[in-house]
């Protein structure tokens, strides 16, 4: 993983943890059926390439409450992914142990993401 912190996102250890769960997602849908690629696969990476988009964008944005917004659509890709990973199982693309390591990924992520809109909140009602 690349150790330059340039910007401030960079530097949270919520987007760090999300590059990792992204790379994991990419991992495991290499034993996706071919005819999933252009379909399941890609709506799947594309929501969780739109965690960290999210962060990032959000991170750059001036005031507390843009900040909060981008982090809360950070958290519905979030959701998204989780959503999607669940009917990977259901549709027999992911195996249910995989996919329990995942979905402690997501918790994970869920409660560090909202521990960084909960701090940006309280920094704008000061």
């Amino acid at each position: 993983m690349i150790a330059d912190h340039d910007f401030s996102f960079e530097k949270l250890s919520v987007y760090q943890r999300i590059r990792l769960f992204v790379k994991d997602v990419y991992l495991v849908q290499q034993s996706f059926p071919k005819e999933e690629k252009f379909a399941l696969c890609d709506q799947i990476r594309r929501a969780a390439i739109s965690i960290t988009s999210n962060l990032a964008e959000g991170s750059g944005r001036d005031s507390y409450k843009e900040k909060i917004h981008f982090i809360n659509i950070a958290y519905g890709s979030l959701m998204e992914v989780y959503s999607q990973l669940q009917l990977s199982v259901d549709l027999g693309y992911l195996d249910k142990e995989k996919y329990l390591l995942l979905r402690q990924d997501i918790i994970s992520i869920s409660k560090m993401l909202s521990g960084l809109r909960s701090s940006f909140q309280k920094k704008t009602e000061q």
